[in-house]
């Protein structure tokens, strides 16, 4: 065992690589079946990724294997334990990282882990090797003082995996860790996870993310709560050779053209690559239709490799399809500048703390245009201000040429606004917030009434409307602040990581709405932590430490990032290159001043 990694609890059987034994399990919970005769098998040494849609259980498994939950039917063994018979046992042999932040955030750092330490049986005050030995492998030690709620996200998840390995789990038990996590903070989580596999511990990985499924060793993908695959990631990819493909330079009409193919009956799904759109095919048919529509295009049809994404949308039966049903209602938006937001020196302090520094930028009517960063780069305090929900300490900004500092009523009546954390009302229904936002943007009488109606059947809203929002899942509640956002047909549109968390194809279906609104001259400003989603924008702003580093298009920073080991970047690695120059180009300016 290296010195740097936790050490995993040994399996009790030396002889044995199954770690984790699912047999027969079944979960209702009311009318909902939410796992159906699940059987599985989890090795120790090896990372196994859980995927699925929205609902396809889960979170429901994961928590059967924590013995949180006890399974109607079948039985789970894990490192040798019954989940319901050696309960207690279980919470020793397994590590469990919940998908909501488990942490106290009016604690710090060390507290946190001396407090979870205690709910481990373990005295705290005779392990200071083990803190010592998790604040190194987590980079942790020189916030130990920090509150947790003061982390940025990618901290707070490390944090929270310090405290699941606290007992030297054998078997760690991660539900969607990297959840709103920049890719920076995620290669960490990563290297994390493979030193732990690579010194015995079984790891699951349950995530949205399928970048990060493609990079396990094995994936269990549940969907309608029945296990669809069980095998290595490249497996399933493989059955996808030969029809994943790319029109090459359509620049301008890309959108268009996502939506045309996406119309073709081959066409089973697509999306934005750059100036490029990418297809994939259905099973048995010709290139007949895709080609013709490249050559009416006059565009370059190129084959490429299949990816575990494509392989995952096809087993689900294909993608949503391309026609946005909210923006075809919508008429086109009529502005008096091609300027549909500005801004110029936006400065935000707190304190001494500066949020966002002297950021200027401009966006086009109709552009969608990406702000990226690490966790705590700014993003949200930029957006923020742009939305006048925050006064600037210093420079000014304008949404369709309306000042935030004089006119922010009427500013943001212009403006729709879908907030990074979910901003509706846990008291009201889904029926009473649709009532609520209709309300607020000024909506009466009959518009009132269609719009609602609008908003239901658009986003399937009709079997949730008398629920809480809390109550719904992840997908029904991001669609509902989707729909309060947009309820108003506001010509300006700031999206704050809407799809974070989601599955793939629910980020397709919002992704086909905010394609069609941008067509239609909505303007679309959106933060996201999910690489393949900014291939969508326009153009992109990278903000690090608060600062605008790079503002081109996707096509552009990925070009940037091309080296030799990386001849064909993707916008992860264009991410982490702008990431890495800021650094060493901070470097050089503290050694000149010095």
């Amino acid at each position: 065992m290296s010195a740097s990694t936790p050490a995993a609890a040994a399996p009790r059987d030396a002889e044995s690589r199954v770690a984790v034994v699912i047999d027969g399990v079944d979960k209702r919970f009311g009318p909902v079946h939410a796992l159906r005769n699940v059987d599985a098998r989890i090795e120790y040494g090896r990372l196994t990724g859980l995927v699925g849609p929205d609902g396809a259980g889960k979170t429901t498994l994961m928590r059967i294997l924590t013995g949180l939950l006890v399974p109607d039917a079948g039985h789970v063994t894990l490192a040798g334990f019954d989940v319901v018979r050696d309960n207690d046992a279980i919470h020793v042999a397994s590590g469990y990282m919940p998908q909501r932040f488990g942490l106290y955030e009016d604690l710090s750092v060390m507290e946190n882990m001396r407090l979870y330490a205690r709910l481990r049986g373990m005295d705290a005050d005779r392990h200071a090797d083990l803190f010592d030995e998790l604040l190194a492998f987590t980079r942790l030690g020189p916030f130990t003082k920090r509150l947790a709620g003061k982390l940025s996200g990618g901290m707070k998840q490390k944090l929270g995996l310090a405290c699941a390995l606290m007992a030297r789990p054998a078997v760690l038990l991660l539900d969607e860790p990297g959840v709103g996590v920049d890719p920076v903070s995620r290669q960490d989580l990563w290297r994390m996870v493979q030193a732990l596999t690579d010194e015995g511990m079984a790891v699951v990985w349950s995530t949205a993310y399928l970048d990060e499924a493609e990079r396990c060793d094995s994936v269990l993908l549940l969907n309608d709560g029945q296990l669809a695959y069980d095998g290595p990631p490249a497996e399933l990819t493989g059955r996808l050779a030969d029809r994943s493909f790319r029109l090459e330079d359509v620049g301008d009409r890309r959108r268009a053209v996502l939506a045309e193919a996406l119309g073709l009956a081959s066409v089973g799904d697509g999306v934005i690559q750059g100036a490029g759109v990418r297809v994939v095919l259905r099973a048995d048919v010709g290139t007949e239709e895709i080609q013709a529509l490249a050559d009416r295009l006059g565009a370059h049809l190129a084959p490429v490799p299949p990816r575990f994404e494509d392989a995952f949308i096809d087993l689900l039966g294909g993608g949503p399809g391309g026609s946005s049903t909210l923006a075809e209602r919508l008429p086109p938006v009529e502005l008096a500048s091609d300027i549909a937001v500005s801004c110029r020196n936006l400065t935000k302090r707190f304190g001494a703390f500066t949020a966002t520094d002297n950021v200027s930028f401009e966006v086009r009517k109709g552009e969608i245009f990406g702000l990226l960063g690490p966790n705590g780069a700014g993003k949200s305090t930029t957006f923020k201000m742009l939305c006048g929900l925050l006064k600037p300490t210093h420079g000014e900004a304008q949404v369709v040429g309306l000042d935030l500092r004089r006119a922010t009523g009427a500013a943001k009546a212009q403006l729709g606004y879908m907030a990074q954390k979910f901003s509706l009302y846990g008291l009201l229904s889904v029926r009473q917030n649709l009532e609520f936002s209709a309300g607020v943007y000024g909506l009466e009488g009959a518009t009132r009434r269609t719009r609602i109606d609008e908003m239901i059947e658009t986003f399937a809203l009709e079997p949730w409307l008398s629920a809480a929002p809390d109550s719904l899942p992840l997908g029904f509640k991001q669609r509902l602040a989707l729909a309060c956002a947009v309820m108003h047909r506001p010509p300006v549109l700031f999206l704050d990581e809407p799809t974070s968390g989601v599955d793939p194809i629910t980020r397709r279906e919002f992704w086909t709405h905010i394609n069609g609104l941008a067509r239609k001259g909505v303007t679309v400003m959106v933060t996201t932590h999910f690489m393949d989603e900014a291939e969508y924008c326009d153009r992109v702003a990278m903000l690090y430490r608060a600062r605008l580093i790079a503002l081109d298009t996707p096509d552009a920073l990925k070009r940037d990032a091309t080296s030799h080991a990386r001849p064909d970047p993707t916008m992860e690695d264009a991410f982490i290159h702008l990431v890495e120059s800021a650094d060493l180009a901070d470097e050089a300016r503290n050694e000149a001043a010095a």
